[in-house]
């Protein structure tokens, strides 16, 4: 018994290794989005053209992988930021989204599937 006890815990902490860190998840996205000063932060970070934030570090680090798995790995808060944050940039700030959609997914291999994501969401992107 002990032993199964082990093995299960053992799959309990390999599958939470599988989701991305949850530690800023209670970072207000919202404000980062509304702040001039925040969002221009953010986003010379991901765009390497400037500093990062430890915060902007793990966001650079993780985003290839959640575009390419779907955000597979995310929580459900993360998920909810992201759809957030992708509507925000979408509706008012498209040479930006623009830019990191650039960077990001400069194939476009990822937008028809975001793009059919969003608009169950109730979003239109503007592409």
């Amino acid at each position: 018994m002990k032993f199964l006890v082990a093995v299960l815990s053992l799959i309990a902490v390999a599958a939470a290794q599988d989701l991305y860190t949850t530690k800023f998840d209670n970072i207000d996205v919202d404000e980062i989005l509304k702040s001039d000063r925040l969002f221009k932060s953010y986003y010379q970070c991901l765009l390497d053209e400037g500093r990062c934030t430890p915060e902007g570090n793990e966001l650079k680090r993780s985003l290839p992988d959640a575009l390419e798995t779907g955000c597979s790995k995310c929580s459900e808060k993360q998920r909810s930021a992201g759809v957030r944050a992708v509507k925000y940039l979408s509706e008012n700030r498209p040479t930006e989204f623009k830019a990191l959609r650039n960077r990001f997914d400069p194939e476009n291999k990822y937008v028809e599937q975001y793009v059919r994501d969003a608009e169950k969401e109730g979003i239109t992107l503007n592409i």
